[in-house]
């Protein structure tokens, strides 16, 4: 079975999507779309801006959201999903490939989820770390030692994870966790403590618009980041939608769920390939490919 798999935040990169609006008419259409509703040229950030300007959080989201969806709708027949996944961000860009959402709402859910997140990140000092070289249970159990606020925010592969949380809380964290015996704990460059308890106005927020916003049956099943799990019922969908914004990225889970349901390769749409070397890290024998623009 043919899995698909969107990329989220950080996947970014200067020049993005530029090839897609020269070459094709179908693109060029949906990017102008996006500057409409948008209300600002983000096809002019994307494909003239720096790397600077392009981790603007209401830029980056938007940005990786539009070159994931635009790729997917201009790859034609040769997409045909048989189940599809997204890191964080990169849901919402499932969600439309797979018919569930429309692209104009799944953009201006991108953006409401965009701002609502700056604005979370403005109300406390919060930051994120990597953490390499350990079991996942010993990260968790750390975790739960600290008295601030800190979370495993992030499961990308065996012996990568996140930890999220205040900056108090994941300094105290970073410090336990190397006495644990981890290899590398490395704060991230990042505006705040995504996919923690720290993220609950945004999920207040995000979850009116979330409701208001009409979600149908995708095409094939979507592996959702909350728990890992298939689903097809808009309603289920809608729901670990709104839980996504303070709950942990399953990705090790979500990979290893799909490769037990039957995915016999992966192929990465959207900016970047870091999706596909976490897939690797999981079974290093699955096909892995970046989707590509039809000559």
């Amino acid at each position: 079975m043919k899995a698909y798999i969107f990329p989220g935040q950080g996947a970014q990169f200067p020049g993005m999507g530029k090839d897609l609006y020269e070459q094709s008419d179908k693109a060029r259409e949906l990017f102008e779309k996006a500057n409409e509703i948008l209300g600002f040229r983000i096809t002019d950030v994307m494909f003239d801006g720096t790397a600077e300007d392009l981790v603007q959080t209401n830029v980056t989201q938007p940005a990786i959201f539009l070159h994931s969806t635009i790729l997917a709708a201009v790859l034609g027949d040769d997409f045909k999903p048989e189940m599809v996944a997204g890191h964080s961000l990169g849901e919402f860009s499932a969600l439309v490939a797979a018919g569930a959402l429309s692209f104009e709402d799944g953009l201006r859910l991108v953006a409401a989820r965009a701002n609502a997140m700056q604005k979370a990140c403005e109300i406390q000092p919060s930051t994120m770390a990597a953490i390499l070289g350990l079991d996942d249970f010993v990260v968790e159990d750390v975790c739960q030692q600290v008295s601030a606020v800190v979370v495993t925010a992030n499961y990308n592969c065996p012996g990568q994870l996140v930890i999220s949380g205040s900056i108090e809380g994941v300094d105290e964290a970073c410090e336990k966790l190397l006495a644990a015996g981890a290899k590398r704990a490395l704060k991230l460059k990042v505006g705040g403590a995504f996919h923690s308890p720290l993220m609950e106005s945004a999920r207040v927020e995000l979850e009116s618009a979330i409701v208001a916003t009409e979600i149908n049956a995708p095409v094939c099943p979507i592996y959702q980041n909350i728990d890992a799990k298939p689903y097809t019922d808009p309603a289920s969908i809608k729901q670990n939608l709104i839980a996504q914004l303070t709950g942990a990225v399953r990705w090790t889970q979500t990979v290893k769920h799909m490769l037990e349901d039957g995915a016999t390769s992966f192929t990465e749409v959207g900016p970047g390939n870091v999706l596909q070397g976490l897939v690797k890290k999981v079974d290093r024998a699955i096909a892995t490919a970046s989707a590509v623009l039809p000559q």
